[in-house]
């Protein structure tokens, strides 16, 4: 089985698109950006400390910086995990803190990823706690 890091860097299927189908808040036809998981956690790491982003937020940065008009809210949700995921694993092998993308910046204890994530909800609300954020 692959790793979550394997998964946040296989090269998928990316770019922008007209959607299929009308669906959650996005409209048939629109551009819609399909990212990839490298994409979602660089754009991650992007956001400075002490700042959140909820997810429709960053959905909406995406397709902007990418020339969409959306960003499919499918594919958002499973990259989101992998890049916490991804995170989880590198500090279980030592990594610091300040070296993984700050998923705890966009995931909070209403976001449906945070309670599939393997390794729980409340480191999220611990880093959350620590740069002031909202739980």
């Amino acid at each position: 089985m692959k790793s979550w890091n394997d998964r946040l860097n296989t090269p998928g299927i990316n770019g922008v698109k007209p959607t299929p189908r009308t669906m959650a808040d996005v409209v048939e036809g629109q551009r819609m950006l399909v990212p990839t998981a490298r994409q979602v956690d660089g754009f991650i790491r992007s956001i400075p400390e002490g700042v959140e982003m909820d997810v429709r937020a960053l959905r909406t940065a995406l397709a902007i910086e990418h020339g969409a008009e959306v960003t499919c809210p499918v594919t958002i949700g499973y990259h989101l995990r992998t890049v916490a995921e991804a995170a989880n694993e590198d500090l279980q092998r030592g990594m610091t803190l300040s070296a993984v993308a700050p998923f705890w910046r966009v995931l909070d204890a209403k976001t449906p990823t945070t309670r599939k994530l393997s390794f729980g909800a409340a480191f999220v609300a611990a880093q959350r706690k620590r740069e002031g954020l909202k739980p």
